[in-house]
């Protein structure tokens, strides 16, 4: 063993260490005519290593110090390499709020728990969980951010009319329509225990929750104060049905298997008959339209991004927002839009997507 010994610790390093791990696994066992090396532990391997050190001379010595001083400062780039410059992996530390993929769907909405607003969240992804915020802006924010996958928000309620805000709120941000859900509303007002109608000298509750329940409280004589959430309101008519829409960050894939509605908006220049002639593309192709809304931007002209400029901005004096019973997938959609593209001065497609047809 030492002449063995002497003999490897006296070739090139290289040799050195294919001697060493030979020697230290020729303990091996042998069974029905196979041989099974026995892996050298490193406790092993370091027992050896003296054993070189003190038979080797002085010369031999100090290359195999040179050699390992090498490889040391080898190891040593690497794991520098590996550490500072190569990215670090993503980990859920990085997307805190993010679910993971066996979690349920996140739905953002406006209000507080209880609201009608997380009621449309639950019909429209049941088994989802619904995600409270205090305002229309940050449940757009937290679809933009991957917070959420979802938001349900409303848009317009056949007594209340139209929520301009989240209108405006489309368009400012680039999410997508990809479903609506109708629900169908009954107001209670609230008081704490013992306080009669009589008694009562102010409500609050959300701006559409009030104008729904307009004429109720006008015969109660009760002071409306407007709060950010559906606190209450009584109920005023019976066939009060809010209509709302579910975002997404990406569009859905439109077909014509089932009836389906898209959303657009679109600005025209001024003149006689200018809207008139928009219209028209969709008539004479007997589509028919659903819902129509203009925003004057005269005082206040919204500034909207410009696809086809880098950085600049381009001022619309009047906004109309547009729903059709006809997906994109249909040949008459895209005719109809390639038509009015032609006279339009801004057109933008917001979604084409299922049409909520329980109510019916």
């Amino acid at each position: 063993m030492a002449a063995t010994l002497g003999q490897a610790w006296k070739s090139s390093p290289c040799e050195q260490q294919k001697r060493l791990w030979d020697i230290a696994s020729a303990n091996h066992r042998s069974h029905n005519g196979r041989n099974f090396i026995k892996v050298p532990s490193k406790k092993s391997l370091k027992r050896y290593q003296k054993v070189f050190a003190s038979d080797s001379t002085g010369e031999d010595k100090k290359k195999n110090d040179e050699a390992l001083e090498f490889q040391k400062s080898f190891k040593d780039s690497v794991v520098s390499k590996d550490s500072q410059s190569l990215p670090r992996p993503l980990s859920i530390i990085d997307l805190p709020n993010s679910p993971s993929p066996v979690s349920r769907l996140r739905v953002a909405y406006q209000g507080v728990q209880g609201a009608f607003s997380e009621s449309a969240a639950e019909k429209a992804y049941p088994d989802c969980e619904a995600v409270a915020c205090e305002q229309f802006d940050t449940a757009f924010d937290a679809v933009e951010k991957w917070l959420v996958d979802r938001a349900v928000l409303p848009i317009e309620n056949s007594l209340g009319g139209s929520i301009h805000r989240n209108y405006d709120l489309l368009l400012r941000h680039r999410l997508h329509i990809v479903g609506e859900v109708y629900l169908p509303i009954q107001h209670c007002l609230l008081a704490n225990h013992g306080v009669k109608l009589e008694d009562l000298k102010r409500v609050l509750s959300h701006p559409q929750a009030l104008a729904q329940c307009e004429n109720t409280l006008t015969k109660l004589g009760i002071v409306r104060e407007a709060v950010d959430d559906t606190a209450g309101a009584a109920q005023d008519d019976s066939d009060n049905v809010t209509r709302f829409l579910m975002l997404a960050r990406e569009p859905i894939i439109p077909k014509t298997d089932r009836p389906f509605k898209t959303s657009i908006v679109f600005s025209l220049e001024e003149g006689p008959g200018v809207l008139s002639r928009a219209l028209t593309v969709f008539s004479m192709r007997n589509i028919n339209l659903t819902k129509i809304e203009s925003r004057p931007l005269r005082k206040q002209p919204l500034r909207v991004p410009s696809d086809g400029i880098n950085g600049c901005t381009t001022y619309f004096d009047y906004l109309f927002y547009l729903d059709f019973e006809v997906s994109m997938a249909d040949q008459r959609s895209q005719n109809a839009l390639g038509h009015l593209k032609e006279f339009a001065t801004f057109l933008r497609v917001l979604g084409s997507y299922p049409a909520d047809t329980s109510l019916t």
